[in-house]
């Protein structure tokens, strides 16, 4: 199975960027989801999250008011949508996928991850 993250770029502080993270298998639709990012130097970061059903998400402190995790089953696709963005936010972003259906902010709970896509904000 293969997650192939897109929407990544270069904005100005304050811009909004939504990512996307499609997955191969239609049966993964009902499984956890999530992102991550990684900025330079600095380790990988749980940024939000999905369970199975879509009842329930998950977001960093960081994040919490400006990002909106969601999903399309019918697309196979999981959306990230960043609002007022801050150079701090500057970093490569992971999609991941948990097979077992547990999910959660540990990132080795997640068993498939994406190339992860560049996102870049200038002051």
């Amino acid at each position: 199975m293969q997650l192939v993250e897109s929407g990544g770029g270069s904005v100005q502080a304050g811009s909004s960027l939504t990512l996307s993270c499609a997955h191969t298998e239609r049966s993964f639709s009902s499984n956890p989801m999530a992102w991550f990012r990684q900025a330079p130097g600095q380790d990988r970061e749980f940024v939000a999250s999905i369970n199975w059903s879509d009842s329930k998400t998950d977001y960093a402190d960081s994040v919490k008011g400006r990002f909106t995790i969601s999903r399309d089953k019918a697309k196979n696709t999981v959306y990230l949508r960043m609002n007022s963005l801050r150079s701090e936010d500057t970093a490569v972003y992971y999609c991941a996928g948990d097979r077992h259906g547990i999910g959660g902010r540990p990132a080795h709970r997640y068993d498939y991850w994406g190339q992860g896509t560049q996102v870049t904000v200038s002051a």
